[in-house]
Order: C-alpha cells, then structure tokens, then sequence
C-alpha cells in the first residue's frame, strides 16, 4: 500500500512539477499598439523612441529571464512556479509599441539603425 501511495506521489509531482511555469521571453509576442500618436514624430525622434523602447525591451527581458530562473527553483522545492508577472505583460506591450514605432519608420522612409546602450547592473 505504501509504494502504490509513494508511486502515485511521484508521478504527481512529475506531472505538476511544471505547473505554472511563466513563459520564455522568446514566446512573448506584441500587443496591439496604435502608430497614430507616431504620426507627427519626424525619423530622428522615431529613431531615439524606437532606440529607448529597445533598450526598455532587453531590460524585461533580462527581468523575464530571472523570473524563469526564480521560478524553476521553486518549482524543484515547492512544486509549482510562480507564473508570468508585470514583467510579461509589460514585455508584451513594449514589444508592440516597437512594432508601432518601426511601422511609423516604414511609412516615412526612414532607415533603422538600432544603437542599445547595455549598462551592467553589479
């Protein structure tokens, strides 16, 4: 009786040990984000909004990886992640408001040229 009991919680926590995992940054798309407030901004100023939403964008998704890491560590001791956060939605809006800025460069002609500045965080 007790293997059939150990057995039943092994599998369990194999089967949820993956519960509420939060997703890889690379799975996060954009949401939808109007171009309209874009459309009076000439190329240099597209291009430095599009240079600050870029930086903004690997900066979440640094914080999304984290909380991956965060969140298989407790998976392992606990049994369950912590799931997506701010971090994910607020990845997938920055990942949509760039998408708005390059189609507003697309409209206009403009070339992109994308310059992150990575500063190190000790």
């Amino acid at each position: 009786m007790n293997k059939k009991i150990f057995i039943f919680f092994a599998i369990s926590f194999l089967i949820f040990g993956c519960y509420n995992m939060p997703t890889p940054s690379s799975q996060i798309t954009g949401t939808y984000n109007s171009g309209l407030k874009y459309i009076k901004f000439d190329c240099i100023t597209l291009a430095s909004e599009l240079n600050n939403v870029a930086r903004r964008e690997a900066q979440l998704v640094v914080a999304q990886e984290q909380r991956i890491k965060t969140s298989n560590t407790q998976a392992f001791w606990v049994g369950y992640g912590q799931g997506d956060g701010i971090e994910a939605s607020e990845l997938a809006s920055t990942r949509g408001e760039k998408e708005a800025i390059l189609q507003a460069m697309t409209t206009k002609n403009c070339q992109v040229n994308l310059q992150i500045e990575y500063q190190k965080q000790d």
